[in-house]
């Protein structure tokens, strides 16, 4: 299943930032998280099972389960029956004035924390609720459909943080395949960038031992030990092959290309750039020009 049917092509994202399912609109044997700029709150039923980076959670009862768009999982369908609720959204749809902390400092959402919440009956006809009544809304064509939809989800996830984790994980047993694996999934997910504006926000291995909660040196001998080459030099070859992409494609100037790169300064793109490719920024975009008039 391709990552982005995560979502069914005929209900888009509502305003582009928020949208509420019944599961069974699209249940699929197998699910490996794509999106890389929504969260997503998931309430189960069913047997199913979670794979992480170095660990895995068999969840056989009722349960809420947090997605941070950073952080690499899949999903598997283990009982043919499955029910229950997802909601999808972005930062910003909860951000209200800048009033609202970063949901990756959320303790539902931080990286390290608990994703997994297992709930009884009562709870589970709780949390039901506020999923039913975001759907409601959604069909609802009130003027003021997009704050009553969040505020359903304020509540939804402030029920959430009275709960307790309580699944049990088990630990892959081929856990440093599985750590380089994803080190190059999170990488690729990064790209393209489509906006000056929204740069990388990966990018040293340090970055990403931090999304899959490995140490540093477990994923370099990882990805080292399964491709060959060091994290550092996969995300360099990355983000030339990228900057190489946008001198030639697009009219954005070297500086906005540093920044949505993640360089924080344009000399220090420039200064890597003619490292990696033996010419300036500026030289290459002149040189595609030319090719592409001849």
């Amino acid at each position: 299943m391709s990552p982005h049917s995560l979502t069914p092509a005929n209900t888009p994202i509502a305003s582009g930032s928020f949208n509420v399912y019944a599961r069974e609109q699209f249940i699929s044997d197998k699910v490996a998280f794509g999106r890389r700029d929504y969260y997503k709150i998931s309430l189960l039923t069913g047997s199913s099972r979670y794979n992480y980076a170095t660990r895995g959670v068999l969840i056989d009862q009722p349960a809420l389960v947090f997605s941070n768009p950073l952080i690499p999982y899949s999903w598997e369908r283990v009982s043919e029956e499955q029910g229950g609720y997802l909601c999808m959204f972005t930062e910003e749809f909860l951000i209200v004035n800048d009033r609202a902390a970063s949901l990756q400092e959320s303790p539902l959402f931080r990286l390290g924390s608990d994703p997994v919440y297992l709930v009884d009956d009562a709870q589970y006809a709780d949390l039901s609720y506020f999923f039913r009544k975001m759907l409601q809304e959604m069909n609802s064509g009130y003027v003021y459909q997009q704050e009553v939809i969040r505020n359903y989800l304020n509540l939804l996830i402030h029920e959430a943080l009275k709960l307790q984790p309580q699944a049990s994980y088990y630990q892959h047993p081929n856990a440093a395949t599985r750590i380089a694996t994803l080190f190059q999934g999170l990488l690729e997910r990064q790209f393209p960038i489509d906006s000056p504006t929204h740069g990388l926000q990966l990018r040293t291995p340090g970055d990403f031992a931090r999304q899959l909660s490995v140490h540093v040196n477990h994923l370099n001998r990882a990805v080292r030990d399964l491709t060959g080459k060091t994290t550092s030099v996969h995300i360099a070859e990355r983000i030339v092959r990228e900057a190489r992409a946008l001198l030639q494609h697009t009219d954005w100037t070297t500086a906005e290309i540093a920044y949505s790169l993640g360089f924080e300064y344009p000399t220090y793109f420039n200064n890597f750039f003619k490292k990696q490719t033996g010419t300036t920024p500026s030289a290459h975009r002149a040189l595609v020009g030319r090719l592409t008039a001849a």
